[in-house]
């Protein structure tokens, strides 16, 4: 990981993003408050690249780094090269899911070659961005549930795994028979295929006797090596 730089506090923009970000938020850095103040910075086309080697440091200023840069890029392209520059700030799941809701909407196409590259990263966060960045809006799409299931794997991460155990559930909604059989043929992780199966079994969009039959597979999945 590249070594982070400490925040250059005696920037004039630094300074000046903090004292607005005070006066605007005080201390109460809770979501909806922090989107508000986020979308003032972007109908006025500000800049905020000064905050990059702040964001390990100040937490509260991660959502605002992200958020803002990624409404300054054009299309869903240069906002996922902006991503794969900044990956090494991510570092936690809870970063990782919200990425989605800043994003262009990608093709199913350019978004599955993105997470063939992605689930092969050394980052468990990276490998996780892999799965999750389909939910919620790209698994309605014609095709999504039969293109994205080969793309699961065993992965020794529990990030990963939940994050796969939550696509999976999701692509359930969508198309249970399908998930189902591949549940049953794929020979994946059992730390994986149980925790779908629960999340599945959790869901009020999938009906009784479908998660009957998920359950009916864990006996056998159990004994897989």
């Amino acid at each position: 990981m590249e070594k982070r730089q400490k925040p250059d506090k005696g920037n004039a923009a630094f300074q000046e993003f903090e004292r607005e970000f005070l006066a605007a938020l005080g201390r109460d850095f809770k979501t909806p408050a922090l989107d508000r103040f986020n979308r003032s910075l972007v109908q006025r086309g500000a800049d905020v690249s000064f905050l990059k080697d702040a964001v390990l440091e100040k937490q509260e200023y991660h959502r605002t780094y992200f958020q803002v840069s990624l409404a300054r890029r054009k299309d869903a392209r240069a906002q996922f090269a902006f991503l794969e520059e900044n990956f090494d700030l991510l570092q936690d799941w809870w970063h990782v899911d919200q990425l989605t809701q800043f994003l262009h909407r990608p093709t199913l196409e350019f978004a599955l070659a993105k997470a063939a590259e992605y689930r092969q990263d050394p980052r468990p966060y990276v490998r996780r961005w892999a799965y999750v960045l389909f939910i919620p809006a790209l698994l309605k799409e014609p095709g999504a549930t039969e293109a994205l299931l080969p793309l699961f794997q065993d992965d020794k991460a529990y990030t990963v795994q939940m994050a796969e155990a939550w696509l999976l559930s999701f692509l359930a909604v969508q198309q249970p028979g399908a998930v189902f059989a591949f549940l049953k043929d794929a020979r994946l992780d059992y730390a994986i295929a149980g925790k779908a199966i629960q999340k599945i079994c959790d869901s009020f969009r999938i009906p009784q006797e479908w998660k009957a039959r998920f359950k009916s597979l864990r006996p056998a999945l159990k004994l897989l090596p």
